[in-house]
């Protein structure tokens, strides 16, 4: 019989690295959902319209069904997936930093198409390797997510670099567009392609991969694609964001206050 703990104005993680692997994964995942949602409405075209909340609900069902494995292996006490999405302090939870900026900012525009293209390519690129070694985990629950997710992430790389070898070999005004994008964005991929504590506990226990394992995989992707749009690679910096380690940049916060407000105002509401 299911134990789920009463539910309460914020809950608490363990510090199990099983459990801390599967979260950056969903954390990852609901973060960037949250982001592209931003996009509804605003988009510079209907049908990029619909393209870019489609992407968010598949990231969306990918989030919720690694918060269910997630809440089953946390102890003494279950946690449903709900619990785990909105009832955290923003330290505990464990995205790239790279999910949580805004949509780029441009000239004042908060709203930058090219940033956001572009994140979604490369989070994709990254995710894309990564579910594939993952459908080989000894966990049956993740290794069935990661064959659902997979399908998914490959559509998501294709439609955004579609996009990012569009707009880079477009006008000079699309290129400087998404040369500045890249520039923002490259220093904050580091955090995903660099391997700590909690991804040698996942590889050893046959869990899953070290994330830096797909690192030779995902910067080719990446890299063919900033070739074919005539993109220029920025130098590398010693810069390495900390998101997956729970300490997050100033607008994660902001972020929260949004998506957590109905759960916060309403404890226990249901629909």
């Amino acid at each position: 019989m299911k134990v789920f703990e009463p539910m309460q104005a914020s809950i608490s993680i363990s510090a199990e690295p099983q459990q801390r692997y599967v979260l950056r994964l969903a954390d990852t995942c609901l973060i960037l959902a949250q982001r592209l949602g931003e996009w509804c409405g605003h988009a510079p075209a209907l049908e990029e319209d619909i393209a870019m909340t489609n992407i968010a609900l598949d990231l969306i069902g990918q989030s919720r069904l690694l918060y269910t494995l997630a809440g089953k292996m946390n102890k003494p006490y279950e946690y449903s997936e709900d619990q785990l999405a909105f009832l955290r302090d923003e330290h505990d939870y464990l995205n790239f930093t790279l999910v949580e900026l805004p949509n780029g900012i441009r000239k004042g525009l908060t709203n930058n198409f090219a940033f956001s293209i572009l994140r979604v390519f490369v989070v994709a690129s990254f995710l894309k390797p990564l579910w594939q070694r993952l459908q080989t985990s000894n966990n049956p629950d993740l290794a069935a997510v990661a064959g659902k997710a997979l399908k998914e992430s490959r559509y998501h790389q294709q439609h955004a670099g579609d996009w990012v070898v569009r707009l880079g070999d477009g006008t000079d005004e699309s290129k400087q567009r998404m040369q500045d994008a890249l520039n923002q964005l490259l220093p904050y991929t580091t955090e995903m392609l660099t391997n700590d504590a909690v991804d040698d506990a996942a590889h050893d226990s046959g869990l899953g991969p070290r994330f830096g394992d797909v690192k030779t995989e995902c910067l080719a992707d990446v890299n063919a694609v900033l070739t074919a749009a005539t993109l220029q690679t920025p130098k590398a910096t010693a810069f390495v964001s900390t998101g997956k380690t729970g300490r997050h940049s100033e607008h994660m916060g902001l972020l929260l206050t949004d998506m957590q407000y109905l759960q916060r105002s309403f404890p226990g509401g249901v629909w």
